[in-house]
């Protein structure tokens, strides 16, 4: 199976105490990878190592075939590897599209936001995961469900190869959950791999097509049929 991402023997110290020794993490194209392990086990340390929050003290970790030097998250969203956090990094009073351009708007003449575009695109990619919404709404109106499609939507407008989901129906309930289960679903089906980190087994067992512990082990999807 090739590898769209690839780390291997990842060491992290804070102040000489080891936070990671030897971690490993493999993913492939399209797939939903789940990592799983208790609280201090090393899932953030290592998610901010790959999104350049943190610099690594050792290992070597592969990108789309090349060696990666991400050394911020600006620069880990450009090379195709979005982050949707527990607490979400979104701003409430501004606009759907807003939210899902900020920074990437589309210009006329190199100059003036296309707002118009913006909000046809951003209408667009939601569209695709089965959402109707009024795009020119504050963000903070709709519900915490729909707040994290709007995350995803994000990530999708910035062309990202890999969403990674940071423990995401932590507040959302049942009818949510199915809702971005479904939108997990659809990513992989256009290709799109998402690292989902949760603690919930039964999560797992319904979304996740390989998972890796914090031991490194790899445990195959069993079969629901």
């Amino acid at each position: 199976m090739a590898e769209l991402l690839s780390m291997r023997g990842i060491d992290k110290s804070f102040a000489g105490i080891s936070a990671l020794t030897g971690a490993a993490l493999e993913i492939a194209p399209g797939e939903v990878h789940a990592l799983i392990g208790q609280n201090g086990a090393g899932k953030s340390t290592l998610i901010k190592i790959l999104t350049g929050v943190y610099r690594k003290s050792g290992g070597e970790i592969r990108f789309l075939g090349t060696e990666s030097r991400i050394a911020s998250p600006r620069e880990a969203q450009d090379a195709g590897i979005a982050t949707i956090y527990q607490e979400l990094n979104l701003v409430p009073l501004r606009s759907v599209t807003e939210n899902v351009m900020m920074g990437y708007e589309p210009r006329r003449l190199g100059v003036f936001i296309d707002w118009r575009a913006a909000h046809a695109r951003t209408t667009e990619i939601l569209r695709r995961f089965g959402v109707e919404i009024d795009v020119t709404a504050p963000l903070g109106t709709y519900s915490t469900a729909i707040q994290q499609l709007v995350a995803i939507a994000r990530a999708v407008s910035l062309d990202a190869r890999l969403v990674i989901m940071d423990e995401p129906t932590s507040s959302l309930d049942a009818s949510e959950v199915a809702v971005l289960f479904g939108v997990v679903r659809a990513l992989r089906d256009q290709g799109v791999s998402v690292l989902y980190v949760s603690h919930i087994l039964d999560e797992l067992f319904e979304i996740a097509d390989r998972v890796t512990t914090r031991a490194n082990a790899w445990l195959t999807r069993p079969s629901l049929t």
